[in-house]
């Protein structure tokens, strides 16, 4: 197992280049089941979701090349329309593969996805969109679900929840159905945008996506050559940000959509830092001096804060001058991650779904263990900022969003090194 060492202490200061985004990539991994020519996707981050995701297609029969950033999916002959236990119960995102399976050869047998440890995802919102379109769930039999359609029907669909992976699921099962799919209370996230135009370029009938209304038009048959880049990372963007005004440096990235990152750049202007927009992609943090506390923050579907956000401005407000206090709307035990925060000297207390962070001088380096992915994120923020050395454990669970953390952070003046062991 890999373990992250910290030293820290240095500003951080310089260039890095945000990569394709993972809650992206893997819906656009899911559609190209829905395609029995080639589909091509660029800009594609090196992640071990990624990779688990294309060994799911491989198991339903898929061939694929990966280079670099480049991955070249061959879904023309699916083999099976059973994934793997084992496999879906590594990714939470596993679960967006039901819709496409489905559509594809009508019937589907999957288990409960797996994830990380951080509340109550169900997935009775994707289960009863797809009954609504006409499939039929033979049973719940130790976890795993038999999902059959002989032909799924278009019809109008109101989430209960403006939920990312079942508006993903409803539009890949629409594909196919027969007639027109309407998804009112659609997540508006620019992941839906981004597998609306991968979907569009696929030749669907595809409309709405960033609104909270999406319509398809199902069709019979996809067949076609497809090239398509992913959208950059805006967690990733946002986590790197948190980072230098957390060290008090000056941060340039590149390869970003402002848009996206809207509302982390609001909280980050709010606190005391400077952050400018320019044209190409480019945005530039500078922290001025020292930090105050923000009154309230509330995460909140798009565009409001996202809750993947949620725990590294936790971690950045532990040293904010101030008292904060931060509302999680999403999932109830996203702040389990505060207990480790507090072995390095955050002063933090949680009461139901509200923290209250009161900020501290300093944070003195520790050992930790990363219990999820986003907390995980929070700590390295931590650990840079504190003084003398911190280890972070549980470092399986940062990689399955950060394309090689330690490296870019390297590059900005990090002390940051991973051993083994």
């Amino acid at each position: 197992m890999s373990n992250l060492i910290i030293a820290g202490g240095s500003r951080l200061s310089g260039i890095i280049e945000i990569p394709g985004a993972k809650n992206a990539v893997l819906p656009v991994l899911a559609a190209t089941l829905l395609n029995k020519g080639t589909s091509i996707l660029e800009n594609c981050p090196e992640l071990d979701d990624v990779l688990t995701m294309l060994e799911i297609l491989t198991a339903l029969g898929c061939k694929y090349k990966w280079e670099g950033n480049r991955i070249e999916i061959d879904a023309s002959n699916l083999t099976s329309s059973e994934i793997p236990e084992l496999l879906a119960k590594r990714m939470r995102s596993s679960i967006i593969i039901l819709g496409a399976v489905l559509a594809r050869c009508g019937e589907v047998l999957v288990s409960y996805p797996g994830g990380c440890e951080i509340g109550m995802r169900p997935i009775d919102m994707h289960i009863k969109a797809l009954e609504q379109m006409g499939a039929v769930v033979d049973g719940i039999n130790q976890g795993m679900l038999k999902v059959t359609a002989s032909k799924l029907q278009g019809c109008e669909i109101l989430l209960d929840y403006p939920s990312v992976g079942a508006t993903e699921n409803i539009m890949l099962a629409a594909t196919f159905a027969e007639g027109e799919t309407i998804i009112r209370n659609a997540a508006k996230e620019p992941e839906i945008e981004d597998l609306q135009e991968f979907m569009k370029k696929m030749g669907v009938k595809v409309s709405g996506a960033g609104t909270g209304v999406i319509k398809i038009k199902g069709m019979k048959d996809i067949k076609c050559e497809v090239v398509h880049r992913i959208i950059p990372d805006r967690i990733v963007a946002g986590t790197y940000l948190a980072a230098a005004a957390a060290t008090g440096g000056n941060l340039v990235i590149t390869g970003v959509e402002y848009d996206h990152i809207g509302s982390i750049i609001y909280c980050l202007k709010r606190i005391g830092c400077i952050v400018k927009n320019y044209q190409g992609g480019v945005v530039t943090l500078e922290t001025p001096g020292k930090l105050k506390a923000l009154d309230l923050i509330r995460t909140s579907p798009y565009p409001g804060f996202p809750t993947d956000m949620q725990p590294q401005i936790v971690s950045l407000l532990s040293k904010c001058s101030g008292t904060s206090v931060v509302v999680e709307t999403v999932f109830e035990n996203r702040f389990r991650y505060t207990e480790q925060l507090l072995k390095l000297g955050a002063d933090i207390s949680v009461q139901g779904r509200a923290a209250i962070i009161r900020g501290v001088d300093k944070l003195k380096g520790a050992e930790v263990e990363a219990r999820d992915l986003r907390g995980g994120a929070a700590l390295i923020i931590a650990g840079l900022s504190a003084e003398g050395e911190t280890k972070i454990s549980g470092v399986n669970y940062i990689d399955r969003g950060y394309e090689r953390i330690e490296e870019a952070l390297q590059k900005v003046g990090a002390n940051i090194r991973r051993v083994e062991g």
